[in-house]
């Protein structure tokens, strides 16, 4: 017997859908584009991934804490080549990540979740840059005041939406 989650969606599993999805209207997009500018950020995601070529990347998820448009996602892609080591290492240290290697990174990735972030957003023509200006640390002094803390509980361990998050993972 095949998992019904492994598989495939077929025309057949479509079509009990096909009387609402006439019936739905198409409206404009309810989000602009966030303005380009400063914002306060959370670091609610970030996986290895491959670009379309097949290099590895660095896909963060940011939600936006403020000071406007806050709850909204901002991405930023770091293309890991030999070319844009300077950009990422740039990123990591900004983050508090000091790796020796970057075959060291994978093992450390949770110790980016739930970290606050100043990032700006920038438009140049059709293209959208998120770039990491650098890690806002909180008065508490908890765990996030620390270069190289785990910006998750006081056990180590990411918390809240980040945990659930880096379990899909």
């Amino acid at each position: 017997m095949v998992d019904q989650k492994e598989a495939p969606v077929t025309e057949v599993d479509l079509a009990n859908l096909d009387e609402s999805y006439a019936a739905s209207e198409v409206t404009d997009n309810d989000y602009d584009s966030i303005p380009d500018g400063r914002y306060q950020a959370l670091v609610e995601r970030v996986e290895l991934t491959r670009t379309g070529k097949g290099d590895p990347m660095l896909k963060w998820m940011l939600r936006v804490t403020g000071p406007t448009h806050q709850g909204r996602v901002l991405f930023r892609y770091n293309v890991l080549t030999q070319e844009n080591m300077t950009h990422i290492k740039k990123d990591l240290y900004a983050c508090g990540l000091e790796l020796g290697k970057i075959s060291e990174l994978p093992a450390h990735l949770e110790r980016l979740l739930d970290l606050r972030l100043e990032v700006t957003k920038k438009t140049k023509g059709d293209f959208e840059a998120v770039y990491i200006n650098k890690r806002i640390r909180t008065d508490g002094g908890g765990s996030d005041d620390k270069p190289g803390g785990t910006g998750g509980t006081a056990a180590g361990k990411p918390s809240g939406k980040a945990r659930q998050a880096l379990a899909k993972f």
